[in-house]
């Protein structure tokens, strides 16, 4: 079987909840592609009492039929095919009662689960009634439901406020992998790329693994990118639309959001969303809001003024897929090597910038253990400023407990960054500006991050923090 690549924390997390001598029901939940399903085949090795998933898409009858093919394949070679989901489970139960064994833990399987809550199925009320009714009295039963579909899973199993309020004794997010499992991955099948041509492919693909799994090591990563997006029948080329379909069913009003943020790069507000996007601020828009940054699409961060403003929030896309999408793959070119005839364009390069920029908010944990704050209280934010022409902007503000603060100035090039003089006098004049308009009484501590450094030289004395891709690549600093 395929090595798991990271993921030490959720297996760790799912060796205790085997061990714990108790019903166990954990929900497993993250966006399509990110190895939900792989995690669990391979850390239990398939062994499985009863495992089926869900169809995308399909009715209810074959949602039944899909569960009565998982009761043959764990034994029950006499199963009928069930009316109902009542039913269904009801056999479950009867099975798992012949074979179930107080000195083992049986582990029930059940993947893409939203699949099954067809309408008008009573899916969720035959599962609340299989686990109040039979599954809590088991010590030695462990519930595992998985999904793609984040809103739903939160909605109905996580969150839910009938039968099984507050029945899922363990939640699992599986995030993208970070810099340092895709290299990692990329290491363990034969790519040799440094990793400054990994944080390029970051740009485009993000820490997804399938996408990671499709690459040809024979290729450069400019190659690969041109297959997958833009090549004779791409690979990915219609991946986006069928990952929005997978995770939301209604799709559209998460697309609008989306490109309302995709054209604003630095960010808006939710008043500027609601206008972009030609939706009305109410409860629709909070839960659309909600579900994309459940999805790791977007974020929210707040922002400095006279204090950091806890009400008041700029959303900003951070998922490197979807961005790398909206600016290039939208275009329908028609020429298959788009992406290695563009390299070193203005856009390409303008574009890096912003991309290197958002992977350094992805690794913020790496950023502090790089500081030495790690153990310290902080705070991060972005500032722009409310009084200078052009408007002077600060991407990401690290506020500390002991009265410090970093202020990050990201850079992406392929040496050693040099600050010229009249850098130097941007970089003194927008801290002054920032000292000023926030009145803040914290010491400012000039933090350059950049792929290779900073050259020494007449204006590198102003740097007092220093982050590279080394800092960046370090593992789980959680």
């Amino acid at each position: 079987m395929d090595k798991i690549i990271g993921r030490q924390a959720e297996r760790k997390a799912l060796d205790s909840y085997l061990k714990s001598g108790k019903a166990e029901f954990v929900a497993l939940y993250g966006r399509r592609r990110v190895g939900k399903t792989f995690l669990v085949k391979h850390h239990f090795n398939n062994k499985f009492d009863f495992y089926m998933s869900g169809t995308i898409d399909a009715p209810k009858s074959v949602q039944l039929s899909n569960f009565r093919e998982g009761l043959v394949k764990a034994g029950f070679v006499d199963a009928k095919l069930p009316e109902n989901w009542q039913e269904a489970f009801l056999m479950l139960q009867q099975m798992l009662d012949a074979k179930i064994n107080p000195k083992r833990r049986c582990v029930i399987f059940i993947d893409e689960i939203p699949c099954l809550d067809t309408p008008k199925s009573g899916f969720i009320g035959a599962l609340d009634h299989f686990w109040n009714t039979w599954c809590a009295d088991h010590s030695n039963i462990m519930l595992i439901v998985c999904g793609s579909a984040t809103s739903w899973i939160i909605d109905n199993i996580i969150d839910n406020h009938g039968g099984l309020h507050n029945r899922i004794t363990h939640e699992m997010y599986l995030r993208q992998f970070n810099l340092c499992e895709t290299e990692q991955y990329l290491d363990e099948n034969g790519f040799v790329f440094d990793r400054y041509t990994i944080c390029q492919l970051y740009m485009a693909t993000g820490g997804v693994p399938y996408y990671l799994s499709l690459l040809d090591n024979s290729k450069s990563v400019a190659q690969n990118i041109d297959s997958l997006f833009f090549g004779e029948n791409a690979q990915l080329k219609n991946e986006f639309e069928r990952l929005f379909k997978s995770l939301f069913k209604n799709s559209e009003p998460y697309l609008q959001v989306i490109e309302a943020l995709c054209a604003a790069p630095y960010g808006i507000t939710r008043d500027e969303i609601a206008l972009k996007a030609k939706l009305l601020s109410g409860s629709r828009l909070t839960l659309i809001l909600r579900d994309l940054e459940n999805c790791d699409f977007i974020r929210h961060y707040r922002t400095r003024g006279k204090k950091i403003r806890d009400n008041q929030y700029i959303y900003q896309v951070v998922d490197m897929f979807t961005m790398f999408y909206f600016r290039f793959c939208r275009k329908e070119t028609t020429d298959d090597c788009f992406w290695t005839h563009s390299l070193n364009t203005p856009e390409v390069n303008s574009w890096s910038v912003l991309a290197f920029e958002r992977i350094c908010l992805l690794h913020i944990s790496q950023i502090k253990k790089a500081l030495g704050i790690d153990q310290i209280h902080t705070e991060y934010y972005s500032w722009r400023s409310a009084t200078t022409e052009p408007k002077a902007q600060i991407d990401l503000a690290i506020e500390r407990a002991d009265k410090r603060i970093n202020i990050c100035e990201i850079k992406f090039c392929d040496a050693p960054y040099s600050i010229s003089k009249d850098e130097d006098l941007k970089l003194r004049i927008r801290l002054a500006n920032f000292k000023t308009e926030t009145a803040t009484r914290c010491g400012l501590l000039l933090t350059m991050i950049s792929p290779f450094g900073i050259s020494n030289g007449k204006y590198s004395n102003q740097v007092k923090g220093l982050i590279t891709l080394e800092e960046l690549f370090v593992g789980d600093v959680k």
